[in-house]
């Protein structure tokens, strides 16, 4: 199973799920309770002043609910594969 977790209103995720026709789901984390608890909420450098923003992370939870793998610092392009190579090779 693969879930989505933002901190965009529900509205604004399903606009983005519908424009690029995500085949799963996404969760709305407006609070930010999720990025905190996952420990994903870092210091971030925007226009050379310093701002807390969640830092995209993919989480590999394995079959015992146990988190396997954290990948840090993703962007997009290609990180389905890189995830999907250490799937294969896990199993």
């Amino acid at each position: 199973m693969i879930l989505g977790i933002s901190a965009d209103a529900p509205e604004r995720q399903k606009k983005f799920e519908q424009k690029y026709d995500l085949p799963y789901t996404l969760l709305s984390d407006s609070d930010k309770k999720m990025a905190n608890a996952f420990g994903v909420m870092k210091e971030k450098n925007m226009y050379g002043k310093k701002v807390m923003g969640i830092e995209r992370t993919t989480f590999v939870i394995g079959p015992d609910g146990k988190i396997a793998r954290v990948f840090h610092k993703v962007k997009a392009e290609g990180h389905a594969e890189e995830v999907l190579a250490a799937l294969k090779g896990s199993s």
